[in-house]
């Protein structure tokens, strides 16, 4: 993710919902909580709340974010509750990701790099979930016309149909197209995935 414009962005968002006590789990975290086992990678964790939900159901939970703000919190929440959570800030465009995991979880990233850069990452991403794992993917797409959390030439709004495209040989659990209403009379338009990895 390109630091400045979008970091910058949603620290400023996520210092208001920590100051607002705005915990609830987005619609995309609500449809991913029920698909979490085991070791779960939460790539974009963004203020945690997905990642703790998980852990409060037993995951032991690899939690990565750009935002100082949103590790910040995730780890005193984590450390509050004795959750099994490790809670990193760090540059994602580069993390090299040392492990598999039973789940790998990605809500509203991928668009915040460009997009060959976001190409690599999803490989990168179902890559490191094993066979019969689970990935879920959340990603704005063409037709989103809210840009105002981007930083010019770092976006990426994959076509459609592309995601579902990049999963061919996995079992699709769960597929939706949702749109919603954005400040300017613009739209912000979403495509989630759930989908286990074939065994071999």
């Amino acid at each position: 993710m390109n630091a400045n414009h979008s970091i910058n962005f949603f620290d400023r968002q996520f210092r208001q919902q920590v100051q607002n006590r705005d915990f609830q789990l987005n619609p995309f975290e609500l449809a991913a909580l029920p698909h979490l086992h085991g070791r779960v990678l939460d790539f974009g964790c963004g203020l945690g709340n997905l990642a703790l939900a998980a852990a409060e159901r037993g995951c032991q939970v690899l939690a990565l974010d750009a935002s100082p703000a949103a590790i910040e919190h995730l780890r005193q929440r984590a450390a509050a509750d004795a959750l099994p959570i490790e809670a990193i800030e760090t540059n994602l465009r580069n993390y090299e990701i040392g492990e598999d995991f039973d789940c790998v979880v990605s809500i509203g990233l991928l668009m915040f790099f460009d997009c060959a850069t976001a190409s690599r990452l999803l490989a990168l991403l179902q890559d490191r979930v094993r066979p019969g794992g689970i990935a879920v993917v959340n990603t704005l797409i063409e037709g989103t016309t809210y840009l105002d959390m981007f930083q010019p030439g770092n976006c990426c709004l994959m076509a459609r149909t592309e995601l579902t495209a990049r999963f061919a040989g996995w079992n699709i659990l769960h597929s939706e197209f949702r749109d919603f209403d954005a400040p300017g009379q613009s739209i912000k338009s979403f495509v989630t995935l759930i989908a286990r990895k074939t065994k071999v």
